[in-house]
């Protein structure tokens, strides 16, 4: 089974009536182009601006957080809701603009928690938060039954001053509930098309934060990832997003898949928004021991990313690129790294071809048996500690919700995995806990941490995966693969950043490292993306037009 297809398996370059900008206090989103501005009046558009931009204009007294979050979500009504209909938020925050006019509050008194201080954000809706917004992981088996308590991170962006504004839509279950889906599709909030050409998919499973960052739906959005959930979406959708070491983030009151692989992690348009959002999400949590135990670190960590973007961060590294990933169904893509491996040379990295990862096929059915295990134990520990209110309180409870409501959950695909799942025992089977140590042995120190060390690397280098493909719910997903596996698998550190188009379509360059150099990783991105500046904004096309 391919892995890929489980688990994901502006210039202001908008038109001008998607365009959006702010004058002051009393500022709205433009919703059709006939909307104006005064050439006279200090505007300042949210469309593509980052985290620092937004935090600039709130310093300097050009916007407020209230008039940022309704322009945010004026621009979700008017593009996601209405024209191109992206579909990416699956719910807005009713009080968004109360939490706004709360922080500027504090900024008038003299308070300014840092630097995500009245920035809007978008986060997954399978990320917990109690309030009036539900967390579904996009399903009708959860609908109503509204969490508890804030996930840690949740708390942590609301501790960072973060206005959440909404969540996002995903694939279903975080793409765990059929061999054949279709990602960025979900029974309770249908399905996110991509910003770059509308009849492609988003991939998954984050696929409306990928989707809403990409659109300038918020700044900031947020994703989880078991293997590809993260920086698949960001690849396809033009995105840095950055996959944390396991333990760097908490997991407490995310709707899980596999605790040995779940992360949460930011997906931005910068390198700078990623590291901004990461710091504020990194903490130790006494509920989630990956954050505060073995193998985590005993010292102190520095949560502070933005130290690590460093223009210069590629020089003297030694890069390997893993060759195997190049070519194949992803020629297209491989043309364009191509270019980006020259822009490393250029920026100083030495580069060390790698004709594959060691051992790098000796954990693909391991991988999923361990899933199938561990999302049965996770799902129902999630509701009990989060919805305890819900009247599905397992695996086999989804099972028949699905089954008695088949025409509205699952019109277009089953849920093989989930079944697979709930005949699993448990978490003290001989079988998960050899596949487990499987996994660990061939993906870390027999994995990464061999062609790290053998050859003397910093980091590795490949194609993220393969540009956008046609929606099909005939056939389910058609993805060309990808470089996911390895880090998800270990545990470690994976950043996409944009490397290029190919047809219209955004490709990434991932960079992959050992455990805990989340900083290290980071900076070298930074430099990448500083020295190709390979982002291009979405143009809505409704179709790809190939120049044959």
């Amino acid at each position: 089974m391919n892995r890929r297809n489980f688990l994901i398996a502006a210039s202001a370059a908008t038109t001008s009536g998607l365009a959006t900008t702010l004058h002051g206090e009393h500022a709205m989103a433009a919703s059709s182009p006939s909307s104006s501005t005064s050439p006279s009046s200090a505007a300042f558009n949210i469309v593509e601006a980052s985290a620092a931009d937004l935090q600039s204009a709130m310093t300097k007294g050009r916007v407020s957080s209230e008039a940022l979050v309704r322009a945010y979500l004026n621009r979700v009504k008017a593009i996601d809701k209405s024209g191109p209909r992206i579909n990416a938020v699956i719910e807005t925050n009713p009080d968004a603009l109360t939490i706004a006019r709360e922080l500027d509050r504090e900024r008038k008194a003299g308070k300014v928690r840092g630097p995500l201080h009245g920035i809007p954000v978008l986060i997954k809706d399978n990320i917990a938060t109690a309030d009036k917004m539900q967390t579904t992981a996009g399903s009708l088996a959860l609908q109503g039954a509204r969490a508890n308590k804030d996930a840690f991170i949740v708390t942590k962006l609301r501790e960072a001053g973060a206005v959440i504004i909404g969540k996002t839509n995903l694939s279903e279950w975080a793409n765990f509930r059929s061999t054949r889906s279709t990602s960025g599709w979900s029974s309770r909030g249908g399905l996110t098309k991509n910003p770059y050409a509308l009849d492609r998919n988003t991939s998954g499973s984050s696929s409306g934060s990928g989707a809403a960052a990409a659109a300038s739906l918020a700044t900031l959005t947020v994703g989880t990832e078991t293997d590809g959930s993260i920086v698949s979406p960001s690849a396809i959708n033009g995105l840095v997003g950055f996959k944390p070491t396991l333990g760097l983030v908490s997991r407490s009151g995310i709707i899980p898949i596999a605790h040995s692989q779940d992360t949460a992690g930011p997906m931005c348009r910068t390198v700078a928004d990623a590291a901004v959002l990461l710091s504020a999400l990194t903490a130790r949590d006494e509920a989630d021991k990956a954050t505060s135990a073995p193998p985590r670190p005993t010292g102190a960590i520095d949560t502070d990313f933005v130290k690590a973007l460093d223009r210069n961060a590629l020089k003297g590294k030694r890069i390997g690129v893993v060759r195997s990933q190049f070519g194949g169904r992803n020629d297209l893509v491989s043309a364009e790294i191509e270019k980006a491996l020259k822009v490393l040379k250029d920026a100083g990295a030495e580069l060390v071809d790698l004709p594959e990862l060691p051992n790098a096929n000796k954990y693909g059915a391991t991988e999923y048996e361990v899933l199938l295990y561990e999302f049965k134990a996770g799902v129902a520990d999630y509701i009990a500690q989060y919805a305890p209110t819900s009247p599905v309180k397992n695996l086999a409870d989804i099972i028949a919700f699905h089954e008695k409501n088949a025409s509205r959950v699952m019109p277009f695909f089953a849920q093989e995995h989930m079944v697979r799942a709930n005949a699993k025992g448990g978490l003290d089977d001989k079988a998960y806990l050899d596949a487990l140590a499987n996994n660990h042995k061939f993906s870390r120190a027999e994995g990464i941490d061999r062609a790290l060390i053998d050859n003397k690397l910093d980091a590795l280098v490949a194609p993220s995966g393969s540009p956008a493909w046609l929606t099909d719910f005939i056939r389910g997903d058609n993805s060309g693969g990808g470089f996911s596996s390895p880090a998800a698998v270990a545990g470690y550190p994976h950043i996409t950043v944009p490397a290029g188009l190919v047809q219209g379509l955004p490709c990434g360059i991932s960079f992959v490292g050992a455990a805990w150099s989340d900083a290290k990783i980071i900076g070298m991105a930074y430099a990448f993306e500083q020295a190709s500046k390979a982002r291009r904004a979405p143009t809505y096309a409704k179709t790809v037009n190939v120049k044959a």
